[in-house]
């Protein structure tokens, strides 16, 4: 079941600094009620931000020193769902924001991948740091599992997800796995047409997306296992980009609840079944 907006609780909003060197992110944290160390997972956004279109239209900087209308109270209802859902299941869940922090609080609309606006933010060699920032910051808090922290993404979010695990390779003391939603998985996306990771991939992909290409991702999944990488791949029949959104718009589309329904059991599933 999932949870009502009613049932969401603002996450704390907490800072770290970029693996760029230079820039503080802002994060929102989801913290399980039952005592640590926890697993953590790391949920990257995609293209529109982390805040709901109800509250982005006018944000641009959100920074400590920058009081904004886009803060903890106004993510959207994915990402709230999302980090509820692994913060009841004992899991810290951190939200970073790429863009506030660089004065693009408001996000992209779709189609917008060739602005030049996106390039500061972009998801081969921008955000993959703010991911690698989180990984390390993580790892400096007492109450986390320092071997057992995932990533999770969707969309522009996905793809970054993709991009770290690509960076990451086979060094064992990164990510333990990357869940990616709906990722681009075109030259513009990804850094290399295949995907060479040690670490368990898991692709979620909906067949009727409208702003990506489901087969181009499967085609990449299928030349990464054939050169040794582990991804497992699921096509959701009907299910349509941003599938998990919990609004009603999404979800008034069978496909998408379907998808829904069962992307947040495989979820905790695939996550679960990586032991030390």
């Amino acid at each position: 079941m999932l949870p009502t907006p009613a049932a969401f609780v603002a996450p704390d909003t907490v800072f770290f600094p970029s693996a760029d060197g230079s820039t503080e992110i802002v994060a929102y944290l989801f913290k399980p009620q039952t005592p640590g160390p926890h697993s953590a997972i790391v949920m990257l956004h995609g293209r529109g931000g982390p805040y709901s279109a109800n509250v982005n239209q006018d944000c641009t900087l959100v920074s400590r020193a920058s009081p904004s209308a886009c803060d903890a109270s106004g993510l959207s209802k994915r990402h709230m769902m999302w980090g509820q859902y692994w913060a009841e299941r004992g899991y810290i869940a951190l939200l970073p924001d790429s863009f506030g922090p660089r004065g693009k609080a408001h996000g992209f609309e779709r189609f917008t991948h060739d602005d030049p606006d996106r390039d500061d933010v972009n998801e081969k060699n921008v955000r993959p740091l703010d991911a690698e920032g989180a990984l390390s910051w993580l790892r400096s808090r007492r109450d986390v599992v320092t071997n057992r922290i995932f990533l999770q993404g969707w969309s522009n979010g996905g793809s970054t997800a993709l991009n770290v695990m690509q960076r990451q390779g086979a060094k064992a003391s990164g990510y333990r796995a990357a869940l990616a939603f709906y990722p681009g998985c075109g030259p513009k996306a990804l850094l290399a047409p295949d995907l060479a990771t040690t670490a368990p991939v898991a692709l979620l992909l909906g067949s009727d997306d409208e702003e990506v290409s489901p087969a181009r991702c499967q085609e990449m999944a299928r030349r990464s296992i054939a050169a040794g990488s582990k991804i497992d791949v699921v096509l959701y029949p009907g299910a349509t980009h941003g599938f998990d959104d919990p609004g009603q718009s999404r979800q008034s589309v069978p496909g998408n609840r379907a998808a829904l329904e069962d992307a947040l059991k495989r979820a905790i599933a695939f996550v679960e079944r990586i032991r030390d």
